[in-house]
Parts: structure tokens; C-alpha cells; sequence
């Protein structure tokens, strides 16, 4: 988890604390609390938010792998956008 101006509200230990726990889980069980969250964000977005949200998750599982094909290689190196280049930061 990164920092940004729209995470800065956001009480990362606890949020860490949760994602550490959440990884001792099988990846089955992982995939359901995906599941079981998505209602509870949906509800609060509008349908162009949420599919902006799909997009953003998706493009972060893109780098994920991307990363991982090129270990010890800064972003710099690689070639997948990430949030930071679709927004202009």
C-alpha cells in the first residue's frame, strides 16, 4: 500500500494489520472476502466509479505481474501504467 493525497486519511497500520491477516488465509478464502466487499463499495459509488474502481484494480494486478516478471527493477524500467500515469501525477 502506497501513500497519495487520496489515501492520506486512511489509518494504514490498521489497514495493514487486516491485509497481513487476510494473507495467512488460503487464496479460495481470499477470493471470497473480494467477493463479500465488493456490495459493501458498490453501494457506495456510482456505476461509473465503480467500473473506474474495476479498472484501477485490474491495472494493479497488471504491475503486480509485470513486477514480478522483473525482479530488482525499479517502475522505471518497466512498461505497464499504473494510476499515478492515467491521472497525470
Amino acid at each position: 500500500m502506497t501513500t497519495s493525497p487520496e489515501t492520506n486519511d486512511l489509518n494504514h497500520p490498521v489497514l495493514r494489520r487486516l491485509v497481513d491477516e487476510v494473507e495467512t488465509l488460503p487464496l479460495m478464502d481470499r477470493i471470497t472476502l473480494l467477493k463479500g466487499l465488493i456490495p459493501l463499495v458498490a453501494r457506495d459509488l456510482s456505476p461509473l466509479e465503480f467500473e473506474g474502481l474495476v479498472i484501477e484494480l485490474r491495472k494493479k494486478g497488471e504491475r503486480y505481474h509485470e513486477a514480478s516478471l522483473h525482479p530488482g527493477q525499479g517502475r522505471a524500467q518497466r512498461h505497464t501504467m499504473g494510476e499515478r500515469d492515467l491521472e497525470g501525477r
